[in-house]
């Protein structure tokens, strides 16, 4: 691990989710933190509430609006390969925030930190060994199955003139971000896992907890 500011050993000691949206990243982690009795570090949430200050006043520091776009500016006012392209392009700043937030825990067991915007690429760099992260992806079909079945993904939740081509949009340029996980992930010899829909969550969870196994210890199970 380089010399990074871990000032309670947490970013040295955590396990890493990443990959792609609809995966169930989210959900594995909960089982997999709720049966080794770890903590779980949602990026998704502090991306969406916590860094608002933060992002807000980088905007100010760069001289940018500080309003955010209009929804139909996000999602129908670009292809999703710019969608996708200006999504990578800011995933390094808002990694930075997710440490900050990870410097402060101090646990005794691993934190396991989980979201799409904790990238091969940028967590590596901190890893000791490539098996302390791995990397969810869904399966094209099990894709489509989520977009079916969960209607956070089925469904745009934003004020948009054009809702089936936002949608449209949304789905194409999570599929490149996905992409692109997966192609940095096996560069960088980190495992990705494709989730098919097979196996339910917690069969995932377990396979999950498997390659995490020489960091979890003792389980601690109901």
């Amino acid at each position: 691990m380089p010399d990074v500011w871990d000032p309670h050993g947490s970013l040295r000691r955590a396990l890493w989710i990443g990959g792609a949206q609809w995966s169930g990243k989210t959900t594995v982690a909960e089982i997999v933190a709720r049966h080794h009795g770890l903590t779980v570090y949602h990026y998704d949430y502090h991306d969406a509430r916590g860094h608002q200050d933060r992002r807000i006043a980088r905007r100010i520091a760069l001289g940018e609006p500080v309003e955010d776009p209009t929804p139909d500016e996000v999602w129908t006012g670009q292809s999703p390969e710019a969608m996708a392209a200006e999504t990578l392009a800011g995933f390094p700043v808002r990694f930075e925030w997710a440490l900050d937030d990870l410097r402060a825990l101090f646990t005794g067991r691993p934190a396991i930190a989980e979201g799409w915007g904790l990238r091969p690429e940028l967590v590596a760099p901190l890893l000791d060994s490539p098996r302390r992260m791995l990397v969810l992806v869904p399966t094209e079909d099990f894709r489509r199955h989520q977009l079916r079945t969960l209607p956070r993904a089925g469904t745009l939740n934003a004020p948009v003139a054009d809702p089936a081509r936002a949608q449209a949009n949304r789905v194409a340029r999570d599929r490149l971000v996905a992409e692109d996980a997966v192609q940095n992930a096996r560069r960088l010899g980190i495992r990705v896992i494709e989730v098919d829909g097979t196996l339910d969550a917690v069969a995932v969870a377990a396979e999950v907890a498997e390659h995490f196994a020489p960091y979890l210890g003792a389980a601690t199970a109901e």
